[in-house]
């Protein structure tokens, strides 16, 4: 008996909720209903939309119109959403500050790598990005490969910023994003890294690698 107490036990969080690892298929079989509180779960609360409309930047800037980015949340996620270069074959980029967007020039370290697959069926390929990571480096970085303006292409996806307001540690971030090549390929990239600094990032702000941002928008996110 004290070994399935203890056993459930591990299974609760402190408020006595249970959490999500105390569940897997099979235990599921004969579950008709959840009674709503039983469950821990974390929720995606809104902060902020920015659409673009030929804009130079998109920018979200701690405690500026609406924009929380500080110690509210541990985990920040930004959304993608049919984000159109003015100018052809352009990568969606990132930009970090520490002092509310005056300079955004953050040294990042990064590693990116891609899977392709062109329209024609003719080629495809998983690689790494060597061109698009960061060593050290205070340039912006990329998170989209070479998207197409034509009318009906388009990039899409996501950023994660870790706790953003910790004055000790780095701040990492990941991306994944979707991309309509200009030469009819798709192309899928995979960002990760840090921003090598203890002090807090207080905006982040995303453009083209040349041109404007036509049209799409961007969609800021905490998670609590």
């Amino acid at each position: 008996m004290g070994t399935i107490t203890r056993n459930f036990a591990n299974n609760l969080t402190t408020s006595g909720l249970l959490k999500p690892t105390a569940f897997d298929n099979d235990s599921f079989n004969s579950v008709t209903t959840v009674p709503d509180g039983s469950v821990e779960t974390g929720s995606m609360v809104f902060i902020k939309k920015l659409t673009a409309s030929s804009s130079a930047t998109l920018s979200f800037v701690d405690g500026t119109d609406g924009v929380v980015l500080d110690d509210t949340y541990k985990e920040y996620v930004f959304t993608f959403k049919d984000i159109h270069p003015e100018t052809d074959t352009r990568n969606l980029r990132c930009y970090f500050s520490t002092d509310g967007g005056s300079t955004y020039g953050v040294t990042k370290t990064s590693t990116v790598f891609y899977s392709r697959h062109n329209e024609a069926d003719t080629n495809t390929g998983l690689s790494y990005f060597a061109s698009a990571d960061q060593a050290q480096s205070t340039s912006p970085q990329n998170l989209t490969n070479g998207c197409g303006n034509d009318n009906d292409q388009s990039q899409a996806g996501f950023l994660r910023l870790y706790n953003p307001s910790s004055t000790t540690f780095v701040k990492h971030f990941m991306a994944e994003t979707s991309t309509a090549h200009g030469e009819d390929y798709y192309y899928q990239l995979f960002v990760a890294g840090y921003c090598n600094t203890t002090s807090a990032i207080t905006a982040v702000k995303f453009d083209m690698s040349s041109g404007n941002i036509d049209s799409g928008d961007i969609c800021l996110y905490g998670i609590a």
